[in-house]
């Protein structure tokens, strides 16, 4: 019933033309990421010690965003901003779909893992993700990786107007078995399977991106590839959790280290680099079939690195309100729309890319729906100024606010008022020399928290 009340819904906001002869084709669009990977982790970001040639390249065809921001600190609300263009605390999903007992190396039995909150809990059904609004314009869509945001089949990508699904649902798995501390977790449509256990994510994902592609043709198409790669393998075994799994191959590729860190970081980069590998090899995939003109590739972490990635020169990493946990590399290219080989350093987020891929496509954003984004193709072509002046932040008591160049930071690993203009690594707290700055962002803090808690009520965690 619910699903069919949000089919209606969307049907009645929506109102969508289908393109007549002679338009011009809708634009292809990828939408690329990858999982707690640094803000310093890559070549176009100034880092000489990884090798990631195809998104170097990439880079240099298109635009790099230095000043972009994600919605959360954490994987799963990170991914609801950005697939539906709403605060996390104004979609619901603004907490973690986790099971916690794993930390204290407990393993689940398939029914203890087929009741708990991570196997049950999803986005709400009421939210409209940017699959939804493409599809009606004529797309078709295909997931693949990882989703994040809910497991049960009517929290699935393919329940969300995505016509292909490939991947896993919760928040991190092994390469190799695909399981999350001992439970199965690779999904193929709606089901799960075990038909690849052995084969590293990376390879299967970018298989699975090809096969769509190339069964797309004669339709324009809308790809969501996210990437595990190079989140922390998911496994209860010591030597493996906390680790980052990478083949030989690419293991190669970096000296051996003789300390047990440097061999995780060796393994860190490894990953990186095949995931750059694939990415390329599906990049080259779309010239070979005359798109790359007609494709719009947007490339971005979900949030900033943990302890092996390389954040610098942010402050912070995942789980935290300092730039190292919110403030991701970015890249954007569209042949003939946005000048190739920018650096482009305006204030931006991920909730500016939902709207950016509906215009793209020639369409129009949902009526009656509040989205807390803009249309950001405009900067990136140089034509107008950022609309955003100010972006909040609230993760598991940790708050934030970032009013114009003004960053406001209270969390259980440190406070303090920045001026990110002269200080982006967040050193020098301003708290006492500027108190009515201080008290301006906490105040319009206050006002977007109650903006929040006054939404339309959204599940799972809140109560209505």
């Amino acid at each position: 019933m619910i699903m069919r009340l949000k089919s209606l819904l969307f049907s009645l906001l929506c109102l969508v033309g289908t393109p007549g002869f002679g338009q011009q084709q809708k634009p292809n669009v990828l939408l690329i990421i990858s999982d707690d990977q640094g803000y310093h982790d890559l070549g176009s970001f100034g880092n000489k010690d990884i090798l990631t040639p195809y998104l170097d390249q990439l880079a240099a065809e298109g635009v790099r965003l230095t000043n972009f921001y994600v919605t959360s600190s954490a994987c799963t609300p990170s991914r609801s901003g950005l697939l539906t263009g709403r605060y996390p605390q104004r979609n619901g999903t603004f907490e973690l779909f986790r099971n916690n007992m794993v930390n204290y190396g407990h393993r689940y039995t398939d029914y203890e893992y087929s009741v708990s909150p991570e196997r049950i809990l999803g986005t709400d059904l009421r939210e409209i993700f940017i699959s939804e609004v493409l599809k009606k314009g004529g797309y078709t869509s295909g997931y693949v990786g990882k989703w994040d945001l809910g497991q049960l089949k009517r929290y699935l990508p393919m329940q969300q107007g995505y016509d292909k699904y490939y991947g896993f649902a919760n928040t991190g798995i092994d390469y190799f078995t695909h399981e999350r501390y001992g439970s199965p977790s690779m999904i193929d449509g709606n089901q799960l399977s075990i038909a690849d256990k052995g084969t590293y994510t990376t390879d299967l994902f970018e298989r699975e991106a090809l096969e769509f592609i190339n069964g797309s043709e004669g339709k324009p198409f809308f790809l969501t590839l996210a990437f595990n790669a190079p989140h922390s393998a998911s496994n209860l075994d010591p030597e493996i959790k906390g680790t980052v799994q990478a083949t030989e191959k690419y293991l190669k590729m970096y000296p051996e280290s003789n300390t047990k860190r440097g061999e995780k970081q060796r393994a860190y980069k490894a990953a990186v680099t095949q995931m750059d590998q694939s990415i390329g090899t599906i990049l080259e995939r779309i010239k070979e079939m005359g798109q790359e003109e007609n494709t719009l590739v947007i490339f971005l972490s979900d949030n900033g690195g943990m302890s092996l990635a390389d954040n610098s020169p942010l402050r912070g990493g995942k789980a935290q309100f300092f730039e190292g946990g919110i403030r991701v590399p970015c890249l954007v290219k569209w042949p003939g729309k946005i000048v190739p080989g920018q650096t482009n350093d305006a204030f931006l987020t991920s909730l500016e890319l939902f709207p950016m891929m509906v215009a793209a496509a020639g369409l129009e954003l949902p009526e009656a729906i509040i989205y807390d984004g803009f249309d950001m193709l405009p900067v990136l072509k140089g034509k107008t100024d950022a609309e955003r002046t100010e972006m909040f932040w609230e993760f598991r008591g940790d708050q934030a606010a970032r009013i114009g160049d003004w960053k406001w930071v209270q969390s259980a690993k440190g406070n303090g008022l920045f001026d990110l203009k002269l200080d982006i690594e967040e050193q020098n707290d301003l708290s006492l020399e500027k108190p009515e700055k201080l008290e301006e962002l906490t105040r319009k803090f206050s006002k977007w928290k109650e903006e929040m808690e006054n939404a339309a009520p959204r599940g799972p965690f809140k109560d209505f």
